[in-house]
């Protein structure tokens, strides 16, 4: 049976409703409160900024700033709705360089919560003011508060009248785990603030200011772990009105969950798919399968060329020239981790452009050292090869594994040796059928290549090396795999990205493929893109392309699941790399069947010349699967593990 419904008219919304409308979009739980609140309070120009929770939040958030405050007068107006003091035209939206403009979180919070504000434009705590709104749709009404300097907010109850929104709340661990969380970014965005965070009375984060690097380096550590700073790389790069700085993880040093990643745009943190996918392809094939980098960067660029009013809790962010954006991010963290060599370069030693120093407090993790060791493990091409290349060459490595040889006839009378006075013997005739070992030279260790050199090899299996630190332990299959399919990319793709000398083929019958008018545009807006990837793309129709040559190494690929992404990339990002990624998977596979295999026996000089070879190849931190090549333990970890000293 029909129902009947009641024909209704349209109305204008009860104002409390809109209020808790909007809050439905700015306020989901305790943790939502706390970044409206904590932004308002950084606009405000404070200098610390005092956080106090219970229950969560969901009992009680303060937050107490020694800002600017909020004249007496305009007090009511706070918690009204669409109520700003950050932006008065539309010239002020295009450039706006505040966190808080809508001028809807106070209004929003307080019609689902009782809340009060008191606050201070004068230096006398006596002059202060408060205004006390609870849910519900009245004038609010200003008196007299002592308080110093600043503003107060006090937020209780939330959600106490709106019981269906209330029972989505989490327990107390959930909800503070989200506060917590929004706690980190906030304070990670401003290094020159002090941050104090309490919850059920208790101290959980009290951090002071600081924007030197060693301070900053401090709150990173406190609040993401001193691991991280051991495990990452210094960036700071410029280019094209673009700046990009803070740390970014090396590829051993990642985690199974996207949690300790954040990226700030001009001091406001973002969750953008532009700037992730940036970030995943610079991380591409020197990632283990499954993991997830880690970083903290920052972005800075004119705010007029980024709209921030894109999103009600401004999380995503939309940029004027994508393309530039999306390039110059990866770019930069490509260039950044191909670059890391290991190094033997002094603590004081200055971080360039591309890259920084980091340690590793165990040993598990290749591609870096122990972090007891003050100095930096790890350093950019520049720096790494400089040391090498001040020491005189010696007498040339004479032997060759076959293999080695074959994969790198040129590289021979290029490798730098043990000077002569090092006197390195040959072999010993005779070796046990797990051990092959040697004796070391008698040299200064502090003359040695970072990677020092060889000693032994374990069970066929591992490189033995002394440093002028301790041990290395290199997997000289995976670090021989890293090796060949470096050489092998740069023959096929030529210097650079770019594939300009990447053979092709034509198809004998042109490839139909079916697409949308938006993907023709793009297919013809991006002709050179394509052409220079390999690929040459024909419109016959207006929903209708042909595929008429694609590259070779692509001849038994799925070449329209790949031209369909490629437009999607294109379209999204500005860019893709989909057939380069795919050529360097059949690259990487290559790679890996001609590399060293295990249990092959190597001669000292076949070993040294691997160690040498590493040294000078981008990403030799890890195999093409994202498996550490080489980790190294220090003498002090060593003293510690036989109590020597003790």
């Amino acid at each position: 049976m029909a129902v009947m419904t009641e024909s209704r008219r349209i109305h204008i919304l009860d104002p409390r409703l809109a209020n808790q409308i909007a809050a439905g979009e700015v306020v989901e739980r305790p943790a939502s409160v706390l970044k409206e609140l904590a932004e308002n309070a950084i606009d405000a120009g404070s200098q610390r900024i005092e956080i106090d929770l219970e229950a969560g939040g969901a009992r009680l958030i303060r937050v107490r700033d020694d800002g600017r405050g909020i004249a007496e007068d305009d007090l009511p107006l706070a918690l009204s709705r669409h109520a700003t003091s950050k932006i008065a035209s539309l010239d002020d939206l295009e450039g706006v360089d505040s966190l808080g403009f809508r001028g809807e979180a106070l209004a929003s919070i307080s019609s689902v919560s009782r809340l009060e504000l008191v606050s201070n434009t004068q230096d006398e705590p006596s002059e202060g003011w408060r205004v006390v709104a609870e849910g519900r749709q009245m004038e609010p009404r200003v008196s007299p508060a002592p308080h110093p300097r600043g503003s107060s907010v006090v937020v209780r109850d939330l959600f106490f009248n709106t019981p269906a929104r209330r029972k989505f709340l989490r327990t107390e661990k959930t909800e503070f785990g989200h506060v917590e969380e929004t706690f980190r970014r906030l304070v990670l965005s401003r290094y020159d603030i002090a941050w104090v965070l309490r919850h059920n009375q208790k101290v959980v984060h009290q951090l002071r200011a600081g924007d030197e690097p060693a301070a900053m380096e401090r709150r990173v550590g406190a609040l993401l772990g001193r691991n991280f700073l051991e495990n990452a790389l210094h960036v700071d790069i410029e280019a094209t009105g673009l700046r990009l700085w803070g740390w970014v993880g090396l590829p051993t040093h990642s985690r199974a969950q996207a949690d300790q990643q954040y990226f700030f745009v001009n001091g406001r943190v973002v969750r953008d798919r532009l700037v992730a996918h940036a970030v995943r392809q610079a991380y591409r094939d020197v990632l283990f399968h499954g993991r997830h980098p880690v970083f903290v960067l920052y972005l800075e660029l004119d705010p007029h060329v980024v709209d921030v009013n894109v999103h009600p809790t401004k999380h995503e962010v939309r940029f004027r020239d994508g393309r530039l954006v999306h390039d110059f991010l990866f770019s930069s963290l490509h260039r950044a981790l191909a670059d890391v060599r290991p190094n033997e370069a002094s603590s004081s030693d200055a971080v360039t452009a591309s890259a920084g120093s980091a340690g590793d407090e165990t040993p598990a993790s290749g591609a870096s050292a122990a972090a007891v060791d003050a100095q930096p493990r790890w350093q950019q091409q520049g720096m790494a090869l400089g040391a090498d290349q001040e020491r005189p060459a010696a007498h040339r490595v004479r032997e060759f594994m076959a293999g080695y040889q074959a994969l790198h006839p040129e590289h021979e009378e290029q490798l730098l040796t043990p000077q002569p006075q090092r006197n390195e013997p040959e072999a010993p005739a005779t070796h046990t059928p797990d051990v092959q070992a040697h004796a070391m030279p008698e040299a200064d260790a502090t003359q040695a290549p970072p990677l020092g050199y060889a000693v032994a090899q374990l069970h066929g299996v591992y490189i033995l090396s002394q440093t002028a630190r301790g041990l290395v332990v290199v997997d000289m299959h995976a670090a021989h795999e890293r090796i060949t399919y470096e050489r092998m990319k740069q023959q096929v793709h030529g210097d650079g990205q770019a594939l300009g000398r990447l053979q092709t083929q034509p198809l004998l019958v042109p490839m139909s493929l079916a697409v949308s008018t938006r993907e023709v545009e793009t297919a013809e807006r991006e002709h050179e893109t394509f052409e220079r990837l390999g690929v040459e793309l024909d419109v016959a129709g207006p929903e209708t392309l042909l595929v008429r040559r694609v590259p070779v190494l692509l001849d038994n690929a799925d070449v329209e699941s790949l031209i369909h992404g490629m437009l999607g990339d294109l379209e999204r990002f500005g860019r893709s790399d989909r057939v380069e990624a795919h050529i360097n998977e059949l690259l990487a596979s290559m790679s890996c069947h001609g590399s060293v295999r295990a249990n092959r026996r190597l001669t000292v000089p076949e070993m040294n010349a691997l160690l040498r070879d590493m040294e000078r190849t981008e990403r030799s931190g890890q195999c093409n699967h994202g498996r550490p090549t080489w980790t190294e333990m220090s003498m002090h970890e060593l003293d510690k593990l036989f109590l020597r000293g003790q």
